[in-house]
């Protein structure tokens, strides 16, 4: 069985039906038993950095997502479900994450003059900023360095493959080597992270189509 944890916040039963297309016996939840007991976890969110810690706290699951993941249980944090287990997020200053992995969350900023990327077709690259947030369709590209965990998560997924983002903030690790995909929106930010048991990735794969459910698919099926 898969819990996708419930905590009051995100796309929690769009998660669990593309689950249940992957294959998985997948179920909504908050209680702390089940997330202990599950097989897999799933910890989808959209919303605050800060309401979602709040949540999280008010519901007693912080302590039962932590003990999941340090017992090695599969995890796949997706969206703000990838920016909590950081440490802590310019969103809301004084808030502590999970610290599940090292590092912050940053906010996208972008000045009107933006060389690093294109303007659209017709405007003017002095009159053109990057609009926050992140949304739409972008592209991953993959790590060199990352092959083992990318031959589990990310099997069938080609380099450069489109996903679904929809973000204001991206996370920026401590530790390099946690980085799976990056992806460029002005700078080239980590749009998917991995280390032991944990995978995380800031778009949306129920929302990215075929690509996406076959990231769903893998980690149904993944053995660590």
């Amino acid at each position: 069985m898969i819990i996708v944890i419930d905590y009051g916040m995100g796309n929690l039963h769009s998660v669990r039906k593309a689950l249940e297309v992957a294959g998985a016996r997948a179920k909504v939840s908050s209680c702390a038993e089940e997330i202990l007991k599950a097989d897999k976890i799933v910890f989808p969110g959209v919303g605050s950095f800060g309401e979602a810690m709040k949540e999280l706290n008010r519901r007693k699951l912080t302590k039962p997502i932590k003990d999941a993941i340090n017992g090695g249980k599969p995890f796949l944090g997706l969206c703000l479900g990838l920016q909590l287990l950081f440490e802590r997020s310019e969103e809301a200053p004084g808030v502590k994450g999970l610290g599940i992995l090292r590092g912050e969350v940053k906010k996208f900023k972008f000045s009107k003059r933006n060389t690093q990327y294109p303007a659209p077709s017709g405007a003017g690259q002095a009159q053109y900023a990057l609009k926050v947030p992140h949304m739409g369709w972008n592209s991953i590209a993959y790590i060199g360095q990352r092959i083992a965990y990318r031959k589990k998560i990310l099997a069938g997924v080609l380099n450069g493959s489109y996903m679904y983002f929809v973000h204001s903030y991206y996370v920026k690790p401590k530790d390099k080597k946690v980085v799976l995909t990056t992806t460029n929106y002005g700078i080239d930010f980590a749009s998917g992270v991995c280390k032991d048991n944990v995978y995380a990735f800031q778009f949306h794969p129920e929302k990215s189509q075929a690509v996406g459910l076959r990231i769903l698919k893998n980690f149904v099926r993944l053995r660590i």
